[in-house]
């Protein structure tokens, strides 16, 4: 078989590869409830729970909760993760919107005045990762 047929052959599977994001949570400080974790692909859609990228929830336990997600494809993400330890599957805020439950991002932290943008959070995957996330 010829070198140029492999490649035109090999072509689309390498361009279609698919990645493992394996994100640890940590700061977990019970085992109520769930971790809701949220991965975003851009600055317009972050942290809109109505546009995630794509989400998963899973049973807390406290001090590391583990979650992953498989076949994404190369690109830049920004993840946010929250403990919903009342199971509302909410991020509880009071009056003035600021949160009620532990929650943290990928490389942001929490600002005084807001969340940190799409751009502070934001990471490229381009092979199988492992990131942690502390919870605030």
């Amino acid at each position: 078989m010829p070198k140029p047929f492999l490649i035109m052959f090999l072509m689309p599977i390498i361009c279609l590869a698919q990645h493992q994001l394996t994100i640890e949570v940590t700061g977990v400080a019970n085992a109520k409830g769930n971790i809701n974790i949220g991965i975003y692909t851009c600055d317009k859609s972050f942290l809109k729970s109505d546009q995630l990228y794509k989400g998963t929830i899973v049973k807390s336990e406290k001090g590391i909760t583990s979650g992953v997600f498989e076949d994404l494809p190369k690109g830049t993400y920004a993840l946010a993760v929250f403990h919903d330890e009342n199971g509302n599957a909410e991020l509880d805020t009071n009056l003035f919107g600021i949160p009620k439950e532990p929650l943290g991002f990928s490389f942001g932290k929490l600002k005084t005045f807001g969340p940190p943008s799409f751009e502070e959070c934001s990471f490229s995957l381009d092979a199988d990762m492992q990131i942690s996330v502390s919870l605030e």
